[in-house]
């Protein structure tokens, strides 16, 4: 087998991981009300970049190899590295989830007695969310030996991130108001400690 191949593999199991942790979350949320939405065009363009980023166009890529001439050397460190980086990616994915519960959405909204979360990994960042997707992006860029299909997991997330997380954390201050104000000054968006 290939170290190319290899780093194909290892990021279809990481996909595969990732969907099995968000099902249950997604079939939850539709049970539990939602009080407050604000979907948009923009919020829509958001998650829809994400979702080719990070699963469409490198999932393409590992099924035909399309675009060949975008190819470059797969070194075995990279996939190591790749898979390190996609694993903690998952991993944060999963505690993001659960320290969430009830609260999941993969959409700007306010369910039924929405409670705000700072335990787990809010503790230390704002959106691990989001984290977990820049995570993802990184480890597909070294697990898959192509620039497109490697690079577009992190500009699939900086496009959502750009457009959604001001909206976000308007939304989160007209509803908790002076307690998430707090917790923005103790916590950063995206990186602990850095930004």
């Amino acid at each position: 087998m290939s170290v190319a191949a290899l780093g194909k593999i290892v990021w279809v199991l990481g996909i595969v991981a990732w969907y099995v942790i968000r099902y249950p979350f997604e079939r939850r949320a539709k049970r539990v009300q939602v009080v407050s939405s604000q979907r948009s065009r923009v919020e829509i363009f958001g998650l829809v970049s994400a979702l080719l980023g990070l699963a469409v166009i490198p999932g393409c890529y590992v099924a035909t190899g399309t675009p060949e001439v975008a190819d470059h050397p797969a070194p075995l460190w990279a996939v190591v590295v790749g898979g390190i980086i996609f694993a903690i990616a998952v991993w944060v994915f999963r505690r993001t989830h659960k320290a969430l519960g009830r609260n999941w959405s993969i959409t700007l909204e306010i369910r039924d007695k929405h409670k705000m979360v700072t335990g787990g990994p809010y503790a230390f960042i704002r959106h691990p969310m989001y984290t977990s997707f820049m995570l993802m992006g990184l480890g597909q860029a070294f697990l898959l030996s192509n620039w497109v299909g490697g690079l577009a997991g992190l500009l699939g997330f900086s496009i959502l991130f750009f457009l959604r997380v001001d909206k976000e954390e308007r939304m989160m201050l007209e509803i908790f108001g002076p307690q998430y104000r707090d917790y923005m000054a103790r916590t950063k968006r995206l990186v602990p400690y850095l930004y």
